[in-house]
């Protein structure tokens, strides 16, 4: 679904050319609930940037659902960005004059959807998030864990190959970043939705299958995670809603 082969980014501060990534590979099957955790300054926002398709690597190839992206002109990625890639940032960025659902309606806006899709689509997608009851509330009237439910709702609202998150727990307390990571596992875990994220907490990390660590821009581990009910499946008959806003 997503290979990266020998990629490499540096950038130029003064006269001097820092080396951010330094050959990193890495192969992301679909279904997958991997994560990629490093400390600051470790390269792994670099490298969010170029797998979400928001940088360009110097060298090396990034292929996503079998296209090189490497090449295509600044819209193509842009398009190819908004059809097959969510992202979930660690400060939500919701759009505060917008309900949560019109917030969860814009990737569709972008992408040109018809109007009378939208606000079915986007309400649905609420619902699985535990939103249900939030569609009229703005930002300002939600909780940090609310604002991130809302967050991952328009990331999956397109039906994305890829849902990338950056930091997601960061700006939530500990109870709150558990719901949520809960809450990303069974996504994973019921619908198959390929999720990939970056994290500097190894607890949040550890909920993952699959572990890779970054570190000096080089990809330096990759191994199985510990088996969670965060990233397993629900058992049969099971009440597979994903659970109450907090």
């Amino acid at each position: 679904m997503l290979k990266l082969a020998d990629i490499r980014r540096s950038y130029s501060v003064g006269e001097v050319a820092a080396e951010v990534l330094r050959g990193v590979d890495l192969e992301v099957g679909e279904g997958d609930l991997l994560s990629i955790m490093g400390p600051s300054g470790s390269g792994k926002t670099t490298l969010m940037n170029i797998i979400g398709l928001l940088d360009r690597p110097d060298s090396g190839a990034c292929i996503l659902n079998g296209r090189d992206v490497q090449g295509l002109r600044d819209d193509e990625l842009s398009a190819l960005r908004n059809r097959h890639i969510g992202f979930v940032f660690q400060s939500f960025h919701l759009l505060p004059q917008l309900t949560a659902l019109e917030n969860v309606c814009l990737p569709l806006v972008y992408r040109g959807a018809p109007r009378s899709r939208m606000s079915k689509l986007a309400g649905g997608i609420l619902e699985r998030v535990g939103m249900a009851d939030k569609t009229g509330n703005r930002p300002d009237q939600l909780s940090g864990g609310q604002k991130q439910r809302v967050a991952i709702a328009r990331a999956l609202v397109g039906d994305p190959a890829l849902v990338l998150a950056d930091e997601p727990t960061g700006a939530l307390d500990a109870d709150t970043a558990s719901e949520v990571m809960a809450l990303l596992g069974r996504l994973n875990a019921e619908q198959g939705i390929t999720i990939l994220i970056i994290t500097h907490d190894p607890s949040v990390a550890g909920q993952c299958r699959r572990q890779t660590r970054i570190l000096n821009g080089r990809l330096i581990e990759t191994r199985a995670g510990v088996s969670t009910t965060a990233s397993q499946p629900a058992a049969a008959g099971a009440d597979t809603k994903t659970g109450a806003s907090r």
